[in-house]
């Protein structure tokens, strides 16, 4: 059975498969779905409400390719101070907090890269100039940060999409836990969340990807709770003259990491936390299977 729905958020799409509600939908340039341990329509309808909603609200407010929301004024006010909300300054001090962790290896200034690097296979690799250009407007220790209040150079911008996927995973998990007695899976683009185990007592299991063979599982976990995130090159990479460029950039040296895995997959008690984790290991190139191992976190890394 499916039913399409039409409301004042993206259309989504409901079917129930095996005891299993299916919401289906797209949001952050990302397939997106919401699985719920019960066949009740009414109560699936509600949930969708509450997931797509959240999950567009998000997306307004702290996308970068939006314009006239809190991100695009604050990359369109060089020298003035933005005022930010509570949900904002949580964000950026996260941001910040990123930032200090990785040694200056996550920043979100560094979305700038993207005017010259473009993973969609009709765009070449720029120029060591061309890069030379942008990098003196990377670096988070530049902007001025004054709790509640942001303020970028000239030319600088900010990019939260580096952890606004996984902070809606998280937001949409607490929103529904409260509220709904089923056990749901939450997942954005492949960054997911867990609400509580299901009425049978089964685990849910899910597919990682595998990166050399699309829609294919190089492996299955079973997940009782808890919540995982996978960062990877599988769909965004150039390959110019015999080698592979992934998207993950060095903002220090505005060019790909070198010795990545292809993929690196973690798991954590919130998606924002398995986010962050996934993506610093990528960030680490070779070393990134040492760097997981310290974290104490279970992960699957693919080389």
């Amino acid at each position: 059975m499916v039913i399409e729905v039409k409301e004042s958020m993206p259309d989504f799409s409901i079917s129930i498969d095996n005891r299993i509600t299916r919401i289906r939908f797209r949001c952050m340039a990302s397939p997106c779905e919401v699985l719920i341990d019960s066949q009740d329509l009414a109560l699936a309808h509600e949930i969708a409400a509450c997931a797509v909603g959240e999950a567009t609200r998000i997306e307004h407010k702290f996308s970068r390719y939006l314009d006239g929301n809190l991100i695009y004024q604050i990359n369109h006010s060089p020298g003035e101070f933005v005022e930010l909300d509570a949900e904002a300054d949580r964000l950026i001090a996260f941001a910040f907090q990123c930032y200090d962790l990785s040694e200056g290896l996550f920043d979100i200034t560094s979305g700038i890269l993207q005017k010259i690097w473009r993973f969609d296979g009709k765009h070449p690799v720029p120029t060591q100039r061309q890069v030379d250009e942008l990098l003196p407007f990377i670096g988070l220790d530049r902007i001025s940060y004054d709790k509640k209040r942001l303020k970028l150079p000239e030319g600088m911008q900010i990019d939260l999409g580096g952890i606004g996927k996984e902070y809606a995973v998280d937001q949409i998990t607490g929103l529904l836990r409260n509220q709904y007695k089923p056990g749901i899976l939450i997942n954005l683009g492949g960054d997911i969340a867990i609400t509580g185990m299901r009425q049978s007592g089964e685990q849910w299991f899910i597919g990682i990807e595998d990166p050399d063979r699309s829609q294919q599982a190089s492996s299955m976990l079973k997940m009782r709770r808890g919540a995982i995130a996978t960062s990877g090159d599988a769909n965004r990479y150039i390959l110019h003259r015999g080698k592979r460029y992934g998207h993950i950039l060095n903002p220090k040296t505005g060019w790909p990491v070198e010795g990545s895995p292809r993929s690196v997959t973690v798991g954590a008690d919130t998606c924002t936390d398995a986010g962050i984790i996934a993506t610093l290991a990528m960030l680490q190139g070779k070393y990134a299977e040492e760097f997981l191992e310290r974290q104490g976190l279970k992960y699957h890394c693919h080389r």
